[in-house]
């Protein structure tokens, strides 16, 4: 191939009002790589689809929070790899992609410590009411904190609904706390749970033994709306749930009439439905609910791990290999003919 692997960047990762990266060398590894890049031309805006013209031009995508429908990939001749920064990749049209002859990849080295992280803080800020002391201390209440006893966690159980990549980094980094671990996920190893002092139960146990609740599953058929008025109904009135997977495994309805009937001590919440939520929606005027605009993790370290990640599977697409699992999500798309035939130009 005589002409260099060509990046398009999509523009929600320049900083406001500039023409600069998010972070300053994070593509530097596309360009020592000996491919080329730059932002495209357009933004469509976050979560709106991503229009076919914009992407035809190049042979990579470097992606943050942009729609992919069957349409997107109609001019996609010479697209080969779609590298989304981060893990989550419902605004993706999987099967379309993988048609189209598109290797979609993620990028779970980079976000698993962080978002483990995320839910690590939202924990501890919940059992110490830590907002809510913050006020105590804002507002010439300091005597009130008398009234305000936090909640210890040692003995107390953490449950996580999945325990793959970022779950089991957070039974890791909380074992020292002293917590009973336990978690549903039909997908997991009993012996690498039982590596993690993890205890896999039914749905039904997490939820009614749970005094910490953690949502680390991907958004699927199966996980949308999990949690609603029944799953709510079984958990604990003392229980804290804490959802930085994404807002639409949660009912949102479904939570604020738990919370507001007493039913949930409180919520940590860096993810909902809708997102963003409008200023005027009940769980924004709730003291029990700590909100975060689905950036908790976001860190210099995890944006640096994330994007050179994310650089890595386009340049092994840039030499003709082809990225692997738990990189590759549609791994299907290895035998579309499509797809060999465009990482065959870059083997040559």
């Amino acid at each position: 191939m005589s002409r260099a692997f060509t990046v398009g960047v999509t523009r929600d990762w320049l900083l406001p009002g500039s023409d600069r990266p998010m972070v300053e060398g994070a593509l530097d590894p596309l360009t020592a790589g000996g491919a080329r890049w730059r932002f495209l031309d357009a933004d469509p805006g976050y979560g709106t689809e991503m229009p076919p013209e914009l992407i035809a031009p190049f042979d990579g995508l470097f992606v943050l929070g942009s729609r992919f429908t069957a349409r997107s990939f109609a001019e996609a001749e010479r697209l080969v790899c779609l590298a989304r920064w981060g893990v989550g990749y419902d605004r993706i049209d999987v099967p379309a992609c993988t048609e189209a002859g598109v290797a979609l990849t993620i990028t779970p080295d980079g976000v698993r410590r962080p978002v483990a992280l995320s839910a690590l803080t939202l924990l501890l800020a919940l059992a110490h009411k830590l907002p809510l002391k913050d006020r105590l201390a804002r507002t010439g209440r300091f005597h009130e904190k008398v009234f305000h006893f936090g909640i210890g966690l040692r003995d107390k159980t953490l449950g996580s609904l999945g325990i793959g990549n970022i779950g089991s980094e957070l039974f890791r980094i909380t074992a020292p706390l002293g917590m009973r671990a336990i978690a549903c996920d039909p997908y997991a190893r009993p012996e690498a749970a039982a590596a993690l002092g993890v205890t896999l139960v039914s749905f039904e146990e997490l939820l009614r033994q749970s005094d910490v609740l953690c949502i680390n599953t991907p958004l699927t058929p199966e996980t949308r709306g999990i949690i609603g008025d029944g799953a709510l109904a079984q958990m604990k009135s003392t229980a804290f749930l804490i959802n930085t997977a994404r807002g639409e495994i949660v009912q949102t309805d479904a939570l604020v009439r738990a919370l507001r009937e007493g039913r949930l001590a409180g919520a940590g919440l860096d993810v909902t439905d809708p997102e963003p939520l409008p200023p005027d929606h009940p769980l924004c005027a709730m003291e029990s609910v700590i909100l975060a605009p689905h950036a908790l993790c976001w860190t210099d370290e995890m944006a640096l791990d994330n994007a050179r990640s994310a650089c890595h599977s386009l340049l092994l697409c840039a030499r003709g290999e082809a990225p692997a699992p738990p990189f590759l999500v549609n791994p299907a798309v290895l035998e579309n003919p499509r797809f060999r035939k465009k990482l065959e130009q870059w083997r040559e």
